[in-house]
């Protein structure tokens, strides 16, 4: 097990949110709440800080984090560059990550990925049916390598991985937990599943 005190949450809510009309997802409301607080609650306790990769809105975001980082380079840039922002922004040797449209990620998401991990640099989060390459767990020493993947034209998330040591996690028993919030109706579908299941 990795202790929380080398942990560095990272939130990626830098994205366009075309599915959501062009509005930024991170802060579209989901029971309640903003769907990045809901998401920040799932890292509580489990990290040492807690960072929230964004490029617009950001002195909202601040209100939801320790530290609100932006991508190395201007504009959309997708989640690769997030994630490189955050193995360098990280003041521990490793990086939790998650989507801002994963509200329901299961409250023990650091201790099942840094169970699993072993020997690997990556552990990646998967449902039973596909991986969720941005539900993970990283070293920070893989910055380099990113850096020149980034430099030769990778945008690919999962392709990054396909070069270094990953461990699968299943996550199968909780396969809501991964959901991602995309649209309007991914929503309304998640929020109906999970009053059912509290109720």
């Amino acid at each position: 097990m990795i202790p929380a005190h080398e942990l560095t949450g990272l939130i990626l809510a830098g994205g366009e949110g075309r599915r959501m009309g062009g509005r930024d997802k991170g802060l579209e409301p989901f029971a309640g709440c903003p769907l990045v607080a809901h998401v920040g609650q799932r890292f509580s306790g489990q990290v040492a800080e807690l960072l929230i990769s964004a490029n617009r809105h950001t002195d909202t975001y601040r209100l939801y984090a320790d530290r609100v980082i932006e991508d190395h380079c201007a504009g959309f840039n997708g989640p690769l560059m997030g994630l490189y922002a955050g193995l360098c922004a990280a003041s521990t040797p490793w990086l939790l990550v998650a989507p801002c449209d994963t509200p329901a990620l299961p409250m023990d998401l650091a201790a099942r990925l840094t169970a699993g991990i072993g020997a690997a640099d990556v552990a990646v989060a998967h449902d039973g049916e596909r991986a969720h390459p941005v539900v993970a767990l990283l070293h920070t020493r893989l910055a380099p390598a990113l850096r020149r993947a980034l430099d030769a034209g990778e945008r690919s998330v999962a392709g990054f991985y396909a070069g270094q040591r990953v461990a699968t996690i299943n996550m199968a028993d909780c396969p809501a937990g991964l959901t991602n919030v995309n649209t309007p109706d991914d929503r309304a579908r998640l929020e109906a599943t999970l009053a059912r299941e509290a109720s």
